[in-house]
């Protein structure tokens, strides 16, 4: 099992960049898909963005394309989701999701992750 912690939210005016960590403890992270999801207030648990094993290949959810991007730092066994021109809709609890059996076509998906951090909150507002 593997622990994970976010890190780098909070209150940003629209138009600001941002950049969320998740470390990881417990063991290695590099053969693990990671992903990125948020939650709004009152609303389901959204994917936004993964990156998958040792490939380096990215997924991203359509409203996201060209904003996000993910990163993944085998050696700090910590990823990484910089957000730039921030807008009032990406107000959000941002989760880190992380699992080693996860398969190609179900990365989008929440259930495909066994470990979750506590998310961290991001707050886009003037």
């Amino acid at each position: 099992q593997v622990q994970l912690v976010e890190s780098g939210g909070g209150l940003v005016q629209p138009g600001g960049s941002l950049r969320l960590s998740c470390a990881a403890s417990g063991r290695r992270i590099s053969n693990d898909v990671m992903a990125w999801f948020r939650q709004a207030p009152g609303k389901e648990r959204e994917f936004v963005a993964s990156i998958f094993r040792n490939s380096g290949s990215t997924q991203y959810s359509d409203s996201v394309k060209g904003r996000f991007t993910i990163t993944k730092d085998n050696a700090k066994n910590t990823v990484y989701l910089q957000i730039n021109s921030l807008q009032p809709k990406y107000t959000a609890v941002y989760y880190c999701g992380a699992d080693d059996s996860a398969i190609w076509s179900a990365q989008n998906r929440a259930s495909a992750y066994a470990n979750w951090g506590q998310g961290t909150q991001v707050t886009v507002s003037s």
